[in-house]
């Protein structure tokens, strides 16, 4: 059994917590959080359903990706990774990770044309950069494993 195979177990465990703790975030924190702020600042309350909206998207956005996640590991667990099947699974991480940063530039381009500190706008240019580095390195995995694949597919017609 390679390390790889071995990974898979425990990678499971802490993608269903995380999976867990995003729904509490999704269901009663985020939504709990911006109904308080409406309360506490009533200049602020028109925000509240929008950032609500946002945030669950956010997490939807995460949510997928661990998903596709745990797709891609049950095709490694099966020895099937270097399959057209995988694809599927790693473009949807590729699409949401591309749809969650074009959100988050949105909000970095309206709050850094609001914003009266510069210090809201660097952190979301930092995740905005952040986020971009992501998408991209999935890009190129994504590039590395249809390599792979089709590898694997001349190497099987050989053999």
């Amino acid at each position: 059994m390679s390390l790889a195979q071995r990974a898979v177990g425990p990678l499971r465990v802490f993608l269903v917590l995380l999976f867990a703790i995003l729904v509490v975030f999704q269901v009663m924190s985020f939504p709990g959080q911006f109904a308080h702020m409406a309360e506490t600042h009533p200049e602020r309350a028109h925000l509240r359903w929008p950032l609500t909206a946002i945030a669950v998207f956010f997490v939807l956005c995460v949510q997928l990706v661990v998903v596709s996640t745990w797709k891609l590991l049950t095709l490694v667990k099966k020895d099937r990774i270097f399959t057209r099947a995988s694809m599927v699974w790693v473009d949807a991480i590729v699409w949401a990770i591309a749809a969650a940063w074009v959100v988050l530039t949105a909000i970095f381009l309206w709050v850094g044309f609001h914003a009266d500190d510069p210090g809201a706008p660097m952190a979301l240019f930092l995740m905005v950069v952040g986020l971009a580095v992501v998408g991209l390195l999935m890009v190129v995995m994504r590039a590395l494993l249809q390599q792979a694949t089709a590898l694997r597919t001349d190497m099987e017609e050989v053999i």
